[in-house]
């Protein structure tokens, strides 16, 4: 696609993250200078690829599962930054670094209230979960169905999890997903190496609907501070 295309759809995921309202034409034109109208023209060449679609007739236009997938394929730096979240998680886990359970937590803990999501944690047949409130309170999941779908993803998390064979960071994105194929959730899992089991990860689950850059960027940061806490 052309630079304007990706940075239109760029602004309109990071719109949708934030406010979980459809994107108008006459928002992203305010954004970028350009007419409203040049702005619905580009739109429409990301609605045809699939990238962004119009949930009610007359609303603007939110990602779709493929348009997030394109954003962090092509449009999320390979090399994170080490932001001042990522700071707090590693001097929070640092601070544990000598009660294992504790310094598992903490990390858990902090990535859920940094990122809004439930996050989850696993060391050796232990998984430990946290945020589940901050994920319900999420308006996608006001809807029963849609949070009965959240609830039957939670339930399948810890088995998939003891069976689950990952090697780096794995992004789940809607109907992508291993478990339950929700076509709401992302779930971003990536694996820490330990010396108190093989198979130690650290995640997110949450809506689709995600600041992409910046949540994977926490959930990185997270996995270096519990390696360097595990491994010195």
């Amino acid at each position: 696609m052309k630079q304007r295309q990706n940075e239109i759809l760029s602004e309109i995921i990071r719109l949708y993250a934030d406010s979980a309202e459809p994107v108008s034409s006459r928002e992203l034109a305010n954004t970028f200078g350009l007419s409203p109208a040049t702005i619905r023209s580009e739109m429409s060449y990301l609605e045809d690829k699939g990238l962004i679609f119009q949930p009610h007739i007359s609303s603007g236009r939110v990602p779709t599962d493929k348009g997030y997938r394109y954003f962090v394929n092509n449009m999320v730096p390979k090399k994170s930054q080490i932001s001042k979240n990522v700071l707090s998680i590693a001097k929070k886990v640092d601070s544990l670094k000598d009660r294992t359970d504790g310094a598992i937590k903490i990390a858990a803990e902090t990535l859920s209230d940094l990122t809004g999501n439930m996050s989850f944690a696993t060391l050796s047949d232990s998984v430990y979960l946290y945020g589940m409130s901050q994920l319900f309170s999420q308006p996608e999941f006001l809807e029963h169905l849609q949070a009965l779908e959240a609830a039957r993803f939670i339930d399948a998390i810890q088995t998939w999890l003891s069976n689950a064979d990952i090697d780096a960071m794995q992004i789940f994105i809607g109907e992508e997903n291993p478990v339950a194929r929700s076509s709401g959730l992302t779930m971003m899992v990536n694996r820490f190496s330990s010396p108190y089991s093989d198979q130690s990860y650290i995640g997110i689950i949450g809506p689709t609907r995600q600041s992409y850059d910046k949540v994977i960027n926490l959930v990185e940061g997270t996995t270096k501070a519990l390696e360097e806490v595990f491994n010195h």
